[in-house]
């Protein structure tokens, strides 16, 4: 056995559908097993809040070892996980193939999992993830959705917070009336014919996010491919599945990973690219089905076919060239490597993208943002999410720019809270959105 894992990491198929996936004495006997292993290692402790309890936890016990804590102890550790996957990417020296064999984020939904199968999983946070129905909802009452949920309204966020545990200082996306669907089924777009890409078509998915909450990231990606001589579509099956995966929900990802796969490869049988206009959505198109629903035709040929948004507008440039017409944009750019974006293992494609605008400045920030999904927006969390947070802040602020971007939306809101909180009066000459937007803002769309 070598010290490491000197070869590609692999990762195994979930195996959710076996009955001792959910066996409670299985599961701590692996949980044990890794925390050792963990415990023995200790170089994520700088990551998530997860690393730092569970070495709390142990140099806390009687021993200062795992064999004195108490397995009813663990809950804390693994409710602090976001599923980063940043653990298993770019720390952890014992993943597959090594025979230590460690995979601990997908450790971690397997206890949720296994809550979820005892009835223990949370209301609050299982009504969040249900986002088309809220999508669907908000939109008929928009204004009056995002009055009750803006953070200056101190009587109904404080009864949020109270009745569903979402703190009631933490930024919440805003809902629209049109969705992105809405918009552009209403709003046909003149594919540029010269451009050195044309002859490309693409299916944009909207990603509930996109659809519901930010249809102008949608909007903004319509117009840049648009230029560049590729032909699009915007559709919206249903949700990826991400925030239930968050809870431990595997059923419920596996049945919108066959709903919207058969959508989608629908397009692609018709000789069109897809593109995620989210990171998080777009690994798990990528990454997260494939391993819940290996057998599954439709997800592994989607997989293939699957780009994040920035990654594809690069594969333009490197490929055919893009439109020429961009200008530089009026201040630099600070952009956050998101964490998901980091975890497809694509490179940093958001920044590429945008070395594309010429006399721009682009500032990479690396460190976590903290946000982790519906993770950092509850009370008990919120705190800990701008701490793990402050770093990136920090250093986004550090770098002076104007613009705060990036590929996971809620981060870039996120740190821009973390930046209020450093220096109220800087924050209030900055600007928070998604890569694709300056893009197009570089262009000349507004």
């Amino acid at each position: 056995m070598r010290e490491g894992s000197l070869e590609a990491p692999t990762r195994h198929a979930i195996d959710w559908n076996n009955p001792d996936f959910y066996d409670a004495d299985l599961l701590d006997a692996e949980l044990r097993r890794v925390f050792d292993v963990c415990h023995g290692c200790r170089r994520c402790f700088n990551l998530c809040d997860s690393f730092p309890k569970l070495f709390d936890l142990i140099d806390g016990s009687p021993s200062e070892e795992l064999d004195t804590v108490s397995s009813e102890d663990f809950k804390p550790v693994v409710d602090a996980c976001t599923l980063c996957d940043m653990c298993y990417m770019t720390k952890c020296p014992y993943v597959p193939p090594h025979e230590f064999n460690l995979d601990f984020p997908h450790l971690m939904l397997r206890y949720r999992a296994v809550e979820k199968s005892n009835g223990m999983d949370k209301f609050a946070q299982n009504q969040l993830s249900k986002t088309d129905r809220n999508g669907t909802l908000a939109k008929h009452v928009a204004p009056l959705a995002n009055w009750a949920t803006d953070k200056d309204n101190k009587l109904t966020r404080g009864i949020m917070e109270k009745t569903l545990h979402i703190h009631r200082k933490a930024a919440l996306p805003k809902y629209h009336s049109k969705t992105l669907l809405n918009q552009a089924q209403a709003n046909s777009l003149i594919t540029n014919k010269a451009a050195p890409a044309y002859g490309r078509k693409a299916v944009i998915y909207a990603t509930c996010f996109g659809n519901f909450n930010n249809p102008d990231i949608g909007l903004a990606a319509r117009n840049v491919l648009a230029l560049n001589g590729v032909e699009t579509e915007v559709v919206y099956p249903g949700c990826c599945g991400m925030p239930l995966l968050e809870q431990g929900d595997l059923a419920a990802v596996a049945e919108n990973a066959a709903n919207v796969s058969k959508e989608l490869c629908s397009w692609v049988d018709r000789g069109y690219d897809v593109i995620a206009l989210v990171s998080s959505c777009a690994l798990m198109l990528k990454s997260e089905w494939p391993l819940i629903s290996p057998s599954n035709k439709d997800v592994e040929r989607l997989a293939e076919a699957t780009f994040d948004v920035s990654e594809y507008i690069v594969d333009i440039a490197k490929k055919e060239g893009i439109t020429d017409g961009l200008q530089p944009l009026d201040g630099p750019v600070s952009m956050h490597l998101a964490c998901h974006a980091r975890a497809q293992n694509m490179g940093a494609k958001g920044a590429e993208m945008l070395r594309l605008i010429p006399k721009t400045r682009v500032i990479v920030v690396e460190r976590c943002s903290g946000h982790g999904g519906s993770w950092g927006i509850m009370k008990d969390n919120f705190d800990t999410a701008l701490k793990v947070g402050k770093t990136a802040a920090k250093n986004a602020l550090k770098s002076g720019a104007s613009h705060i971007t990036s590929e996971c939306p809620l981060a870039a809101e996120h740190l821009m809270q973390g930046i209020e909180l450093q220096d109220a009066e800087a924050a209030k000459g900055k600007t928070t959105s998604h890569p694709i937007e300056l893009l197009a803002k570089a262009y000349g769309f507004e």
